[in-house]
């Protein structure tokens, strides 16, 4: 089988996991877990790796990253290197540490960081380890609710804005989002992935792919790719809301917010200056108006009688 494609240019933001070789612990004390965060630091300070989140478990860890100097690879190779190295030399082992090549999924940060550090700050509940997040110390979750010892080298900030520019409002925000799906049964956000090497949405993967791939590459990556239609201007997708929502112009607005963040392809900064608010409001719309939807079958329906005007 031939190797995922790395689709890597500046700026871009990525889920990337490892797991050990044949399933194997890569983390068997707490020391190990001290050494692999100052690895992770050392990766921020040497190749200007942005790290929004992680969560260290026994045999595999799980990051979001940002690469603003495109660098994928050599931050990796520093991160999984060295601590292969620190982890051998330990124990008097040779060889591979961690099966195969790291896993990192090309992420739209818009549509997916919040989601995503939410999915990686409660894989040690889903593992049964803990029954809260706070009460792992091995991820990064406790920066994000302001309990204990701030990580200078962890950007929690980038997700926070999503909630409030108010720290302390954006903290509590955040927890109550992660929080509300607490013993809870809910969909992987990986079910959306593309081709293994994209989460996003059409528009933001039609750009990716022609801009940083060839069309070798893209088959390869992206298979059907090429079959993608256009999404949907911000302004077909209001027309469409009014037509169905027109009668309630402050829930036509909400949601005419959801939509254009979910499918139009636009950053939350265009998306905000069409509604004259800024780019936590479209966040914080999406996120109130997706809650509202798990029990209000009736918006339900309407939002689907637009998505079908829309054909998406």
């Amino acid at each position: 089988m031939a190797r995922p494609v790395r689709i890597t240019y500046p700026g871009a933001f990525y889920h990337v996991t490892s797991r050990g070789n044949e399933q194997k612990d890569v983390f068997k004390s707490q020391r190990d877990r001290e050494k692999f965060l100052e690895y992770l630091a050392s990766a921020t300070e040497r190749y200007g790796a942005v790290i929004h989140a992680y969560c260290l478990l026994s045999n595999h860890y799980h990051l979001l990253l940002e690469t603003p100097g495109g660098n994928l690879l050599q931050i990796m190779r520093h991160i999984n290197g060295a601590y292969t190295t620190y982890f051998n030399v330990k124990r008097k082992r040779a060889g591979h540490l961690f099966q195969g090549r790291f896993k990192a999924i090309l992420v739209e940060a818009d549509e997916y960081a919040m989601e995503l550090s939410r999915y990686i700050h409660l894989n040690p509940v889903r593992a049964g380890m803990v029954t809260r997040p706070e009460e792992y110390r091995w991820s990064s979750y406790n920066n994000f609710i302001g309990q204990g010892t701030a990580t200078s080298w962890l950007r929690v900030e980038t997700i926070l804005n999503y909630f409030s520019k108010d720290t302390k409002e954006a903290k509590q925000k955040y927890r109550s989002f992660v929080e509300d799906l607490l013993g809870k049964e809910y969909e992987s956000p990986f079910k959306n992935t593309f081709g293994t090497a994209v989460l996003g949405t059409d528009r933001f993967i039609e750009l990716v792919t022609s801009e940083y791939l060839s069309k070798k590459e893209i088959d390869r990556a992206v298979p059907g790719i090429r079959q993608f239609k256009s999404s949907p201007v911000p302004e077909e997708i209001l027309k469409a809301v009014t037509t169905i929502m027109g009668g309630n112009e402050k829930l036509a607005r909400q949601v005419g917010m959801y939509l254009c963040h979910k499918f139009s392809g636009k950053k939350l900064r265009e998306i905000g200056n069409l509604f004259n608010v800024g780019e936590t409001a479209i966040a914080e719309a999406h996120r109130l108006l997706s809650r509202k939807m798990e029990t209000d079958s009736q918006l339900c329906d309407e939002v689907e009688k637009v998505k079908d005007i829309l054909r998406i």
